[in-house]
């Protein structure tokens, strides 16, 4: 466990730590799925196989770490209870040495503890909770954009979660084309594009306060993203479309499907919109025809 032998550390700051620790398998488990060749069903489940024991390890591995905080702080909590007992709590003078352990409890304290423990079960029960729902929504909302692209003829592509999920969705979309693209060159191009435009743009931007961009906010907005993972949202699709002069349908599975750029000639590049994808929040997929085993990919 990272930084085990803080004493600052909090018990946010171990599940913090292990949801970047999740983050960090799920890349590599989208490079273990790229290593599959198409239709090598053996590998595919031998794949498959070591993902499953990676994902199991990793819960165990987190699941003790975390039952060894909480331990820890419980029997630090104790310490610091006793350490805490007015003298009334400790024996009179006369009725001889009792165990530093078993000196009673004062009424107050006692309640202090029982409320503590139904705080902490309370946040335990929340937090299972809300796992359980993302994993649930992500669920109902996977099969949902499924049968709409299956009704195209369509399936999911899937693409890494990695920062660059919408430039390497457009990247594959354009590779059905023909076109040979990179994130990179996406990612300069739209920076150029929207800096060239600021007036088209700035205005769709905000602080997280809610304050709109001055000139120089606006430039270093370009600049991340140009030049850092950055995550891409409305505002490149806007621009990406501009710039390759194809409109672009946005699939999701609430509300209707998006399209961008509608003056623009030919068929449109198709990409998915997730709410719930990884745990990790929104994310985009591309799409691909429909194979004969009708298989997206291990979604």
């Amino acid at each position: 466990m990272a930084d085990q032998d803080d004493e600052s550390m909090t018990e946010e700051d171990l599940l913090s730590e292990h949801k970047k620790q999740r983050k960090d398998l799920q890349a590599h488990i989208q490079k273990l799925k790229r290593s599959v060749p198409k239709g090598d069903k053996k590998k595919k489940k031998e794949v498959t196989e070591e993902i499953a024991k990676l994902e199991a390890e990793l819960d165990q591995r987190q699941d003790q770490e975390l039952a060894a905080f909480q331990q820890k702080q419980k029997t630090e909590s104790t310490v610091k209870s006793l350490e805490n007992l007015s003298t009334e709590d400790l024996p009179e003078e006369g009725e001889g040495d009792v165990p530093f352990d078993k000196v009673k409890k004062s009424k107050a304290q006692k309640r202090r503890e029982k409320k503590a423990a139904q705080a902490k079960e309370r946040e335990e029960r929340i937090r299972e909770q809300e796992a359980e729902n993302i994993f649930l929504a992500r669920n109902v909302e996977t099969e949902k954009i499924k049968k709409f692209l299956s009704e195209r003829g369509l399936q999911i592509k899937e693409i890494a979660s990695d920062g660059n999920c919408l430039y390497n969705a457009i990247v594959h979309q354009l590779s059905l084309k023909g076109i040979e693209a990179s994130n990179e060159g996406l990612r300069q191009q739209i920076r150029e594009y929207m800096q060239s435009h600021e007036v088209d743009f700035m205005p769709f931007l905000t602080k997280e306060n809610g304050d709109c961009y001055s000139h120089e906010d606006f430039v270093q907005y370009c600049e991340s993203l140009a030049t850092t993972t950055a995550w891409g949202g409305q505002v490149e699709i806007q621009a990406l479309s501009k710039v390759l002069k194809m409109s672009i349908e946005v699939v999701q599975a609430e509300g209707p499907l998006i399209r961008i750029g509608e003056e623009c000639e030919g068929n449109p590049l198709i990409i998915i919109y997730h709410r719930h994808m990884y745990g990790l929040g929104e994310h985009y997929n591309s799409v691909q025809k429909k194979t004969e085993e009708g298989e997206d990919d291990f979604s």
